[in-house]
């Protein structure tokens, strides 16, 4: 009996995590074709009041996009015990990207961000120091050779960078332009879109702690 509840929990678990993976593709999936690759064309229409700051713009789209796609890859525990070189090459150019992604994003905090509210210029820099803080935690712990903190804090890192898909798909919300203007939902949805989901997140990575 306590073999067959065993294998229960673990095939819940297993389940439950595939399904996990497969909402976060789904909603990555639509935030990169929707909202990320129009960008690329360069199009001043699609960039709206974006267009003079296009380039910070692109860097940081561009390294978000690496970050987000990479991520998955440095979980992957088969893919990452077969190809070690490969994942140590991904990891460096996961936080490439995540460096040239958070420069870019306080360039737009501190320009275009601060034209449309402070408070939506102060959501922005504190994602930003968010995704910089938990990705410098887990190198810093690499570098130590001290592999369960690495690990959870690339989890941190890539919830954190999963943030600009939660953001949008929270915006796009047919409820959302009920709750008010943008000046007062839009810090709201970004301090939502990764304050809440990391808080979550050290829960689950706390609970069988001892």
């Amino acid at each position: 009996m306590a073999k067959n509840t065993t294998l229960d929990a673990f095939s819940f678990k297993t389940w439950f995590t595939w399904l996990g993976v497969a909402f976060m593709v789904l909603l990555a999936g639509k935030f990169i074709l929707n909202d990320a690759l129009p960008y690329f064309g360069l199009e001043e229409g699609v960039f709206g009041r974006f267009w003079v700051m296009k380039w910070p713009l692109i860097g940081h789209i561009s390294g978000g996009l690496i970050a987000l796609s990479l991520g998955p890859f440095q979980f992957w525990t088969a893919f990452r015990n077969r190809y070690f070189k490969v994942h140590r090459m991904m990891g460096m150019a996961y936080i490439s990207g995540i460096l040239v992604g958070v420069i870019s994003s306080i360039a737009l905090s501190l320009t275009t961000g601060i034209a449309i509210h402070w408070t939506w210029s102060l959501a922005l820099i504190g994602l930003a120091l968010a995704w910089f803080g938990t990705t410098g935690m887990a190198f810093r712990f690499i570098l130590l050779r001290r592999i369960n903190l690495h690990k959870e804090w690339m989890i941190r890192s890539y919830v954190v960078t999963f943030a600009f898909v939660l953001f949008r798909w929270l915006t796009s919300q047919p409820f959302y332009n009920e709750l008010g203007s943008f000046i007062e939902t839009g810090p709201t949805a970004i301090w939502l879109s990764w304050v809440a989901p990391l808080f979550i997140c050290e829960i689950v990575l706390q609970w069988n702690k001892k």
